[in-house]
Parts: structure tokens; C-alpha cells; sequence
């Protein structure tokens, strides 16, 4: 596992056959100033592609605990996680804590299902944990998409989410929509801060993102 894990096919390749994981990579880190495609929030910044879902998108929960548990032992700051559905886990909350304990952000698109999250739980979003961070999107005039879930309790802030141009498998580019494409605006802020100061805690990351 030099680049990470896949999940999915057990193996050490964590390719993208999908499409999402790639444009959602390169909105947290796609470099810079080279004349070439998109820019990301951070320049520099390294990733560790941890796949759980299929080449439909689809994927386990019991998954999704094992990328969580991976990303933990293998020392990342943080994980983006554009992806929800399913039932409550104990399991995975656990994970999720585990993964707060130590030091890390678990950074959650709030859904696409235009609803409020305080009424309606959506997961990963409404786990109680204070490691996460719960991003909703807005669209170009600084407004909650029409698709956006929110929650004045459960959704921490907004980030771009429409219209989104980003990097796709095989060196293209494509605009997609979603609070997917919102939640790793705020993860590569988050890596901007622990480049700048990386002795914080992911506590005071949280607090200066949401202040």
C-alpha cells in the first residue's frame, strides 16, 4: 500500500473507476500555478487515496470503517468524505471517534437531498462527534444550493458545490454539483492551516475554520 488501499478489491491500487474520488482529489490538492488544468485550495499538500466505493459508486459500511480505521493508522490529518447513506453504525461512530482520538478531522458533505439534517439524519453527517466537520454547498451567488442539505445544529458551514470544474480519470476535466464537491474546499483549508502551523490540534483546526 504505497498510495493507499482499495477496499473494494483488497489490493494496494486504489484507482479510481468511478469518477468522484478524482474530482474531489483535485479541489483539495490539484497544483498550482502551472498552466495546466485546475487549481486546488492547496498546492501542496499530500493525499492517500482510500477507496471503499465501486465503479457505481456504491459501497459497505463495514467498508467505510475499514478506510476510516486505515486512514487513522497510517497517520492522516484528515479525511474528506463525500459520500452518505445508510443507518445509524455504532461501529463506524466508533471508528470516526478513534479517528478524532487521534488528532484527526473527519471532514462530511452534508447530502444532496435538499433536507434539513437536524429532522432528517443523513450519515455520515449527523454522527455526534466532535472531530467532524459538516459542510453544505452553496452555489455562485453565495447561496445553499437548491440541493443542499443543511441543519442549523447538524451542518457546520458552506463551501462552493455548484458548477464545480475539477479533475477526472485519464487527465480530464468535468464541472459536477454536490455537497461532495463542497466538503473538500473545507478539507484543503484544513490542510492549508496544518501547513502553515502543523503543531495544532484538530480542534483548534475545526474552531478556526468555523471562526
Amino acid at each position: 500500500d504505497v498510495h493507499g488501499y482499495d477496499f473494494v478489491n483488497n489490493d494496494g491500487a486504489p484507482m479510481d473507476d468511478h469518477y468522484h474520488g478524482t474530482h474531489c482529489a483535485g479541489t483539495i490538492g490539484a497544483v498550482g500555478d502551472n498552466g495546466i488544468g485546475v487549481v486546488g485550495v492547496n498546492w501542496q499538500v499530500s493525499l492517500v487515496g482510500i477507496k471503499f466505493l465501486n465503479a457505481a459508486g456504491s459501497g459497505s459500511t463495514s467498508g467505510a470503517i475499514a478506510a476510516v480505521q486505515y486512514a487513522t493508522a497510517v497517520g492522516c490529518q484528515l479525511t474528506s468524505n463525500s459520500w452518505g447513506g445508510g443507518n445509524f453504525s455504532q461501529a463506524l461512530l466508533d471508528a470516526i471517534t478513534a479517528a478524532g482520538g487521534a488528532n484527526q478531522l473527519f471532514i462530511a458533505a452534508a447530502g444532496n437531498l435538499g433536507s434539513d439534517n437536524d429532522a432528517a439524519e443523513f450519515y455520515p453527517a449527523n454522527y455526534d462527534s466532535p472531530c467532524i466537520v459538516v459542510v453544505a454547498a452553496t452555489d455562485h451567488d453565495d447561496q445553499l444550493a437548491a440541493f443542499s442539505n443543511y441543519g442549523a445544529t447538524t451542518v457546520d458551514l458552506a463551501a462552493p458545490g455548484v458548477d464545480i470544474l475539477s479533475c477526472q480519470p485519464g487527465g480530464l476535466y468535468q464541472p459536477l454539483s454536490g455537497t461532495s464537491m463542497a466538503a473538500p474546499h473545507v478539507a484543503g483549508v484544513a490542510a492549508l492551516l496544518w501547513g502553515r502551523f502543523p503543531a495544532l490540534g484538530a480542534a483548534t483546526v475545526k474552531n478556526r475554520i468555523l471562526t
